[in-house]
């Protein structure tokens, strides 16, 4: 594929977007992937990572593995995602923590509306597409609802962590930050990297390139083969998802930062919500959600002492994710 600088530009501005969607625990880079128009030659070019690529360097020299690797389109697309991530973190930090209901609401209808443009693609609709739209979106949503697994200290353990969590990153709508709070590993992880444990973290990082780079296989494969298939698990996946990201929540149990233990928020706060009991004494660490219940407006209002809810301007941001998604759209099929 012949292109231009412009077409470059074009993909690190959807690097820019993935990285920042990345940034929000719960929101998947893969769906910003698949929605402007690159996921599957992202999965294509990263199942051409093998032994063969490295002979080809080795024989045929830079040239023709740069080619052969599609570096060009890799290093358009890492740099504008290294980029928005990287500068999007304090952002997304701070709107997470102090306008979570806001910042929630534009992921939510960001998410609504690419089930549509994900669906579209789908030529051929018959009863196994059906099946397939369903069981990916029970999946999606039983995932969202599970709770977290007891935090794991073993240092081996994060390389099946890495390998299932970087799956996750790839297919959209699930979140991998997400999945290592299910799988335990979390707190692990986050402590490895706190306490620059290059054992750990090099462990974390074997499993997610063995995890990366097998199920990228996988998926290319499922594309080649069952294509329509392929594409109503993940616009149910997508679908599954929205519960993770709708606004207004109810937090039932959350894990405390210091042990790992997973704890009945009510023996923690008067509050039903824990953002809201975060935002209110300007502590954003001691607890993590565990598990929560989305709740309508009116509901979260009364569970957090009567405060706004917030509908109006979230519905306003629900819109600005539907026209974002519209733009996005429209880049990717104009290239």
């Amino acid at each position: 594929m012949q292109r231009r600088l412009s077409d470059y530009l074009i993909i690190a501005l959807k690097g820019v977007a993935m990285g920042a969607a990345d940034a929000v625990p719960g929101v998947s880079g893969g769906t910003i992937a698949f929605i402007s128009g690159i996921y599957e030659e992202l999965i294509t070019t990263i199942s051409t990572i093998n032994i063969s690529l490295f002979k080809t360097l080795k024989n045929q020299g830079l040239k023709a593995f740069w080619k052969q690797a599609n570096g060009s389109f890799v290093l358009a697309l890492l740099t504008g995602i290294i980029i928005s991530f990287i500068s999007f973190m304090r952002l997304a930090k701070y709107l997470i923590e102090y306008h979570p209901v806001l910042i929630w609401s534009f992921f939510f209808g960001l998410i609504v509306v690419s089930i549509y443009f994900v669906g579209k693609q789908i030529t051929k609709w018959n009863i196994s597409t059906y099946i397939a739209l369903i069981i990916g979106a029970g999946l999606a949503y039983y995932i969202t609802s599970l709770p977290a697994l007891a935090a794991n200290s073993n240092p081996f353990y994060l390389l099946f962590a890495g390998a299932i969590a970087i799956c996750a990153m790839i297919l959209p709508g699930i979140s991998g930050s997400f999945i290592l709070v299910i799988l335990g590993a979390y707190k692990t992880l986050s402590d490895a990297f706190h306490d620059f444990d290059l054992k750990r973290i090099g462990l974390f990082a074997l499993g997610a390139v063995i995890g990366l780079l097998s199920f990228s296989r996988v998926l290319k494969w499922l594309f080649e083969n069952y294509k329509n298939t392929t594409l109503a698990v993940l616009t149910g996946f997508i679908f599954g998802s929205l519960n993770k990201v709708w606004p207004w929540k109810k937090t039932v149990s959350v894990m405390a930062d210091a042990t790992g233990e997973v704890l009945n928020f009510s023996a923690v706060s008067e509050v039903g919500t824990l953002s809201v009991l975060q935002k209110s004494t300007s502590d954003f660490e001691s607890y993590k959600t565990v598990i929560e219940n989305s709740v309508l407006p009116t509901q979260y209002s009364e569970i957090n002492n009567h405060i706004d809810p917030q509908t109006l301007p979230a519905i306003g941001l629900m819109v600005a994710g539907f026209l974002t998604i519209f733009i996005l759209e429209k880049i990717g099929t104009r290239e």
